[in-house]
């Protein structure tokens, strides 16, 4: 049973479960509720897909998610950024509002949650490290970006589209002429009210005398009665027919289950996508539930993540839905309106549900333009200028990792963006370890202690030469970590000995190994002592046995200190 539960959270969590947390969870799938529905049908056209897919990928992958998750207030549905990088993914290669499209974003979610579970059961979370936290900003910015200046042909009711900023503002120039002003009326009422109810509407609400919670929910609800006040409007003005661009007719009840037809040159032509999709995704809900369980002193497994946002994949792509992943709006508005278990995701998709079997039949007239303002709204917090300017004050080699993401998601495209982000911060990373920091070290007087000679004031000796290397030596380093000791021992002509302090020296490679081999060849023949101190005990374990330990003409010392007594004669 325990083993089981270590896949299986719900089977700790339930066992605890009471009334009063019931009543926190169902407050909260309320709240949730309410703000997921406007979203998931704007984000499904975002996606480039019928509205009612946003309503099946917001109903089974939540409760797919509570059996496997391990946060207790994570909200787990359609996002921005998932579904720009699901259009750029499919408008490759299907048309928008085709079967073929549709049937390639539900392979695309069931290969987005198959690569999640076997990164999960390999214990694979590791990988979203190699996103770095200046590339993953300047990604979501841009693609903030993006998705806002995708959104203004809808505001002003003409077509368009594209997959990069210029194509987006290329046809905002040619068809501009085209504008529909009922539309754009609509969608900047609608924009500045959202903003409005963002920003002011809860202060003026509680100097109205409503509570402070009470003042909260209808500020969340604020896209529900936009959709409500503007489906009117619709209706009764019969806007459709003068040319206002509305949702449609959307199919009244819940998806079949079911598999789609898997073709395999599709399976091959989505692998790249549905694996920037599945890191993306995870990095994002990892790190917001990362966030959320701190504040409760609770607890996160990023490897459970992986199964449990995989099983949320998986169930969307079962039940006609798109990929998925944790959304850090709703999952804040879960956690703020007192979600105390996953069961609150569970309730949500209750709703969800619901919605989709009684309310579909009233959005018909929902002008496109509401949709649009509600993902322009939501989109533009995700625009951190200021993680910008911080990022270049403090790094400018990660500034170049940032901006070289933000460019390349603007002007290339959300994929090659990423990719652009994530090779080049390896690549500044190999360049910045390639010539690690060395230090000539001396004793600090009075002390023990052993500091850079150019930064402090030190006690050193002419014999005696001690080297610190403040980064684990690897292939790209040893070769310069070779020239800096001839260069080292070149100046010194009164050198006898030479100890490398390995502090800070993590691991040793073989091609470091074979060049700390070569030193102790060099320095053998010009009579200089080559000594080791302060090795952490695994790169000890890996030196043992190695020709380095047997060749090595000098010793082992356990501490730098001691090796400046045994050497200069101290001690």
């Amino acid at each position: 049973m325990r083993r089981l539960g270590r896949y299986l959270p719900i089977l700790d969590w339930a066992r605890s479960y009471d009334r009063q947390t019931l009543e926190s969870d169902l407050l909260a799938a309320v709240i949730v509720t309410i703000m997921l529905i406007p979203q998931s049908l704007a984000y499904a056209m975002l996606a480039g897909l019928p509205p009612e897919v946003g309503l099946y990928a917001s109903i089974l992958p939540l409760v797919a998610y509570a059996v496997f998750g391990t946060s207790r207030a994570l909200a787990v549905g359609p996002v921005a950024v998932v579904s720009l990088m699901t259009a750029s993914a499919i408008g490759q290669m299907a048309q928008q509002g085709t079967a073929d499209y549709i049937a390639a974003t539900v392979v695309l979610a069931l290969m987005s949650g198959l690569m999640l579970v076997a990164m999960g059961l390999f214990r694979l979370g590791f990988l979203a490290n190699f996103l770095s936290h200046p590339v993953i900003s300047g990604f979501i910015t841009a693609s903030g970006l993006l998705i806002a200046a995708g959104q203004l042909r809808h505001l002003l009711g003409i077509s368009g589209g594209g997959q990069t900023l210029p194509q987006i503002l290329r046809g905002l120039v040619e068809h501009g002429a085209g504008t529909n002003g009922i539309t754009l009326m609509i969608g900047v009422g609608v924009l500045g009210f959202l903003v409005f109810a963002r920003t002011r509407l809860k202060g003026v609400l509680t100097r109205a005398g409503l509570p402070s919670r009470p003042a909260g929910m209808l500020t969340k609800a604020a896209p529900i009665l936009a959709v409500a006040a503007t489906v009117a409007l619709s209706a009764g003005l019969q806007l459709a027919t003068r040319g206002v661009p509305v949702v449609g007719a959307i199919p009244q009840g819940l998806p079949v289950p079911g598999l789609p037809r898997i073709d395999m040159q599709m399976v091959r032509a989505l692998a790249l996508p549905a694996f920037l999709i599945s890191i993306v995704g995870f990095v994002e809900s990892v790190s917001v539930a990362q966030t959320l369980a701190s504040r409760r002193r609770q607890r996160i497994d990023p490897n459970q993540e992986l199964l449990g946002l995989g099983a949320a994949n998986i169930a969307s792509g079962l039940t006609s839905g798109y990929p998925v992943t944790g959304g850090f709006a709703r999952s804040v508005v879960n956690f703020d309106a007192g979600a105390q278990t996953p069961a609150a995701g569970v309730f949500t998709a209750i709703g969800i549900a619901l919605a989709a079997l009684l309310l579909t039949p009233l959005l018909a007239d929902l002008p496109q333009a509401t949709l649009a303002a509600t993902i322009i709204v939501a989109v533009l917090s995700l625009v951190d200028v200021g993680a910008m300017r911080r990022v270049w004050a403090y790094s400018r080699s990660d500034f170049a990792a940032m901006a070289a993401t933000v460019l390349a998601t603007l002007l290339a495209g959300v994929e090659l963006g990423i990719v652009a982000g994530v090779v080049l911060s390896l690549v500044l990373h190999l360049y910045r370890s390639s010539k690690p920091h060395m230090a000539v070290v001396g004793q600090v007087p009075g002390t023990e202690h052993y500091r850079n000679i150019r930064r402090h004031e030190v006690r050193t000796c002419p014999e005696v030469l001690s080297l610190r290397v403040d980064e684990s030596l690897y292939f790209a380093n040893s070769r310069y970590l070779e020239d800096r000791v001839s260069a080292l021992v070149a100046e010194r002509t009164e050198l006898r000995h030479l100890v490398l302090m390995c502090s800070a020296i993590n691991a040793i490679d073989a091609s470091a190994l074979e060049s700390l081999t070569e030193i102790n060849r060099r320095l053998t023949e010009a009579g200089i002592g080559f000594h080791l101190s302060e090795v952490k005990g695994p790169v000890m374990d890996r030196l043992r046995g190695t020709e380095l330990l047997h060749a090595l003409n000098g010793r082992v010392f356990l501490s730098q200190h001691e090796a400046a007594c045994v050497l200069e004669g101290r001690c």
